[in-house]
């Protein structure tokens, strides 16, 4: 079980990273310099988030394959929104932005559901909650911002 504890500490380290470099890219000037290297930085933490959680989920398949398709789901979302970014095709940006936001949403709900039964107060509610609260608020967050972006249509 070392080497799940070991995946396990490198996809918790990935995730906050992808925390971080997340709320950077979002909050910096959408144009060349800290929001393109946030999102580089973005992803690549995605990538590693993506590939620790199949090789986890396969290592504990009777207990976890779930896991596995949640992370295919998840990652996509952040493919397609770096894809985006990088191809510039006909919408590219609401690609992008839904893209982007859709994954940071996912993992912020991966991140509640694992650690909610951790948390005072909040251990006392029903857990389902946590799995469908980062979207009912993330989601219109997206089309606030998709918006905001079309009208402007700069990025």
């Amino acid at each position: 079980m070392l080497i799940f504890k070991t995946i396990l500490f490198i996809h918790i380290c990935a995730g906050a990273i992808c925390l971080i470099s997340g709320i950077g890219a979002m909050s910096s000037k959408k144009k060349r310099g800290m929001h393109t290297i946030c999102g580089e930085i973005y992803h690549g933490a995605y990538v590693v988030v993506f590939f620790t959680s199949l090789t986890m989920a396969i290592l504990n398949w009777e207990s976890s394959a779930y896991l596995f398709f949640i992370g295919i789901f998840s990652y996509s979302f952040a493919f397609i929104g770096y894809l985006a970014g990088k191809k510039k095709w006909k919408n590219w940006i609401a690609s992008h932005i839904s893209g982007m936001l859709g994954s940071y949403i996912a993992i912020c709900t991966a991140i509640l559901v694992v650690n909610v039964s951790n948390i005072t107060i909040l251990n006392e509610w029903n857990p389902l909650i946590f799995w469908f609260l980062p979207s009912i608020i993330g989601s219109p967050l997206i089309l606030l911002v998709g918006k905001k972006y079309k009208k402007s249509n700069s990025i």
